[in-house]
């Protein structure tokens, strides 16, 4: 009794291990063409291959050198004016770390703008009631 180990006691696990595993194959292979179907039907804009991952990653690197390339940007604007205002007032260093802190908030909201994020200046979803 100690070397019957299946379910029913007789020590085979199920009803014939042949058929029983090329039924459970051409289920899984009908199975696996219905799934690959359904995805080719569901996105059809995606290409065969990596040519359309390797586009949308050059896409992302240039979008990401435009936003940190603004960023940057606005940085060395506030402290250019910051560095000059310094020297011709002789403020140091009250005029750099002011306009530094300015060209922080400019190249965060330069940012927001090219990503979309926000609106550009003056513009409105709606007009403005003239009474408020």
């Amino acid at each position: 009794m100690a070397d019957k180990n299946g379910p029913d006691g007789t020590g085979e696990t199920g009803r014939g291990k042949q058929h029983e595993a090329d039924i459970r194959d051409d289920d899984l292979e009908r199975r696996r063409r219905d799934l690959e179907a359904s995805l080719a039907t569901r996105r059809p804009d995606r290409l065969e291959g990596k040519d359309g991952a390797k586009a949308g990653s050059a896409a992302g690197y240039g979008q990401a050198l435009k936003l940190s390339s603004e960023f940057i940007a606005g940085i060395v604007v506030g402290v250019g004016i910051g560095w000059i205002i310094d020297r011709l007032a002789g403020t140091s260093p009250w005029g750099l770390i002011v306009f530094l802190l300015l060209g922080f908030g400019a190249g965060v909201l330069n940012v927001l703008r090219s990503a979309g994020l926000m609106a550009e200046f003056g513009q409105r979803d709606k007009p403005r009631d003239p009474k408020e």
